[in-house]
């Protein structure tokens, strides 16, 4: 399976079949498992194999399934499966942290995550230090010996800065701290954490894998030792696993990742060309563009820039809100990576509660708009936006 493209492991890898050889996979609907004598059930607890279950808390034959797939798919031993992208979040920082630790992270990150750093985590007696994540020196002068866990966002969310991924890993390895990325606007087929040396790789599988607006999930992929040790010991105590129905539809979706990003991250590309340069615009923000700031860094680390672009509309939030409900195909919600076209205002919806000089900082201003490119054809998309445009 090494050698498998990632096409063929988003189809193939991590395959149980049941004593029925069933060809698609089976969903196991059930949160106890039998044992064949009292024996069986004491042996089963004291040496759980891999192949073992005792209680969906703690394991599922389906999502197993779905574990082993994703951690191929994303270039790592081992994954555990989560009951939605956030609860990976806190679970990968949590595992690791005690009181005392010291946590950096850059500051350009989903709301959410903000909030679990600097509300929750920080609560609980972690030192937290937030850093311009597009600042190399301010990584290295963050990073302490005493530094534990480093956090960060390998393509931020809204802004879609781009994180020099490969030299915060040496810096933190350098002092022994580990690494969590969250990779939800990389994607799993175009992730690069692996490869850049990251211990751990989130991903909220509610985005790109399954990608129609239906399941909520979450996934911490790493090595072996660290997700079937502190990782699964914080989770299958806490409650984050995942329902195993979600786990049988992701399998299923998993089926037409590849083609459905890989389209998706074509079809943004051509929005970012389309509307570079527009006159109702500020900018244009799309990693692997030319107009982005950081482009010659995201093309070093990845071949696309995923499906999701920023801009910034001129005339601020009145203006951005004439050009939001003038659309007709984007959608207006929260979410992105969805098979219909998304737009988000994120100073009002997903970091709403930022303090303004906080968004001031981040670069979340009253125009900016994050667009989520599903799978309609580009064309109509790009006639679409450029037509609301000119409602302004």
């Amino acid at each position: 399976m090494d050698t498998w493209k990632k096409r063929t492991k988003a189809v193939h890898a991590g395959t149980r079949r049941s004593q029925y050889g069933e060809v698609s996979e089976a969903v196991f609907l059930t949160q106890g498992f039998v044992y064949p004598s009292a024996e069986a059930a004491e042996a089963r607890f004291e040496n759980l194999c891999a192949d073992e279950f005792i209680y969906a808390r703690y394991g599922n034959p389906t999502v197993r399934m779905f574990e082993d797939r994703m951690a191929m798919l994303l270039g790592y031993e081992d994954a555990f499966a989560c009951t939605s992208g956030m609860a990976a979040v806190s679970g990968a920082l949590m595992a690791f942290l005690k009181a005392g630790d010291h946590v950096v992270s850059s500051r350009a990150l989903f709301g959410s995550c903000l909030y679990v750093l600097e509300d929750i985590i920080a609560r609980f007696g972690v030192e937290v230090t937030l850093v311009d994540g597009t600042d190399n020196a301010a990584w290295d002068a963050a990073i302490r010996p005493e530094t534990t866990v480093v956090f960060l966002e390998s393509i931020s969310n809204p802004t879609l800065e781009v994180v020099d991924l490969r030299h915060v890993v040496k810096a933190s390895h350098a002092v022994g701290a580990k690494v969590v990325v969250d990779d939800a606007m990389a994607t799993p087929i175009y992730s690069y954490a692996a490869e850049c040396g990251a211990d751990i790789a989130v991903v909220s599988t509610t985005k790109h894998v399954d990608g129609q607006g239906r399941m909520l999930g979450g996934l911490i992929a790493g090595s072996r030792d660290l997700i079937r040790g502190p990782i699964e010991a914080y989770l299958k105590h806490t409650g984050g696993a995942m329902n195993p129905f979600t786990a049988w539809t992701h399998l299923k979706s998993l089926e037409t990742l590849d083609l459905r990003v890989g389209q998706q991250s074509a079809t943004a590309m051509a929005i970012a060309d389309a509307l570079d340069g527009h006159p109702k615009l500020n900018t244009v923000r799309y990693p692997n563009h030319a107009a982005h700031p950081q482009c010659d860094l995201a093309r070093s680390q990845c071949e696309t820039g995923g499906t999701v672009l920023a801009i910034d509309v001129k005339g601020g939030k009145d203006a951005c809100f004439t050009f939001l409900n003038a659309l007709n195909l984007f959608t207006i919600s929260n979410n992105f990576a969805d098979a219909k076209s998304i737009v988000t205002h994120p100073a009002t919806t997903t970091h709403q509660r930022l303090p303004q000089d906080q968004k001031d900082t981040l670069g979340i201003t009253g125009g900016l708009v994050r667009i989520s490119a599903g799978l309609e054809d580009a064309g109509d998309l790009i006639d679409d936006l450029i037509a609301a445009l000119d409602a302004i």
